[in-house]
């Protein structure tokens, strides 16, 4: 299900929601205990999460966005409260406020659609802007920054790496070539280096799609965080507690699957050694569901169709 919700100039659907909440298990006793919503975002799945609790339940949020933090400080429910920091510090930033333990957790690893329509913030190349990119406009440097200072060397192997790009090298070398004559600031400017440098590109498909999210992903350390943020929610989940997880791209899934499985899979002892079974190492995870969005909310949604939700549970082992 997506839910749509307007913010001033313009429209946000929150993809996955209730399949990303209902996993979650908010039933019973478990309505009273503490959740945390890793991406605030424009607030949908923390919405339907407040309304899942009790009174007594208590939901953390995180978001670098300043504008989602300004949203989240609006909800004005005595149950919330919001982080404005990355959910890859959640361990840290959840310890000095007294919560060491939580009983699910849900990250969303896209992007908000205000952040893309909003041409201030740099993110799309459908609209002219500054070149920023920066979930959080408060701190670290702008794409701009990057793209003028960077060697080619280091713009290839985040565009190939990030972008899955083919033709990194190439677009590198346009990059390079062009901040030598003039500063590369705008998103379209960046887009036209990039259409002349790829000369061809799957149907439908814009030439700098790849290389934008490329960028984006190397500005906001999204991959770092992912790898951080799912170490630390495991840490903090107890036992029986759930973890959704919503990506958008190849990358982001892989390592969520990836981390899933080698919490889900053990290693196991020769055969031959004279272990009881109840001595042998035990999973630490159990799989519950990959879900993506239906028919129905991709129509309704262009942007969901590449979402995929995977939802794992703890189970009652030793932190690995």
């Amino acid at each position: 299900m997506t839910e749509t919700l307007t913010v001033p100039g313009f429209q946000h659907r929150t993809v996955l929601l209730d399949e990303a909440v209902d996993a979650l298990n908010l039933e019973g006793a478990r309505a009273s205990g503490t959740y945390i919503d890793g991406t605030f975002g424009r607030g949908g799945h923390s919405r339907l999460l407040l309304s899942r609790l009790s009174d007594s339940g208590r939901l953390f949020a995180f978001d670098k966005d300043p504008q989602a933090i300004a949203t989240a400080e609006a909800v004005g429910d005595p149950r919330f409260a919001i982080v404005h920091d990355s959910f890859a510090t959640m361990h840290d930033a959840l310890a000095a406020r007294g919560v060491n333990q939580v009983d699910g957790i849900l990250l969303d690893l896209g992007i908000s659609s205000p952040q893309v329509d909003d041409a201030s913030r740099g993110f799309s190349f459908r609209q002219d802007g500054p070149l920023d990119m920066r979930m959080d406009t408060t701190r670290g440097m702008s794409a701009a920054e990057w793209i003028a200072t960077a060697p080619e060397q280091q713009l290839e192997k985040v565009i190939r790496d990030y972008g899955e790009e083919r033709y990194a090298f190439q677009i590198a070398k346009a990059i390079v070539a062009r901040r030598a004559i003039e500063p590369i600031s705008g998103t379209r400017q960046l887009a036209a280096i990039v259409a002349d440098a790829v000369k061809t590109r799957e149907k439908g498909k814009d030439p700098a799609t790849r290389t934008f999210q490329a960028v984006r992903i190397f500005i906001n350390k999204e991959l770092e965080d992912l790898e951080a943020g799912l170490s630390a929610a495991y840490a903090m989940l107890a036992p029986g507690a759930r973890m959704s997880v919503i990506s958008f791209h190849s990358l982001e899934d892989r390592m969520v699957k990836q981390f899933f499985a080698s919490k889900v899979k053990v290693a196991q002892p020769d055969r031959r050694l004279p272990i009881r079974a109840v001595d042998l190492p035990q999973p630490l995870m159990k799989l519950i569901a990959k879900i993506k969005p239906s028919d129905e909310e991709v129509d309704a949604n262009p942007r969901a169709r590449s979402a995929v939700l995977r939802v794992a549970e703890r189970l009652p082992g030793e932190a690995a």
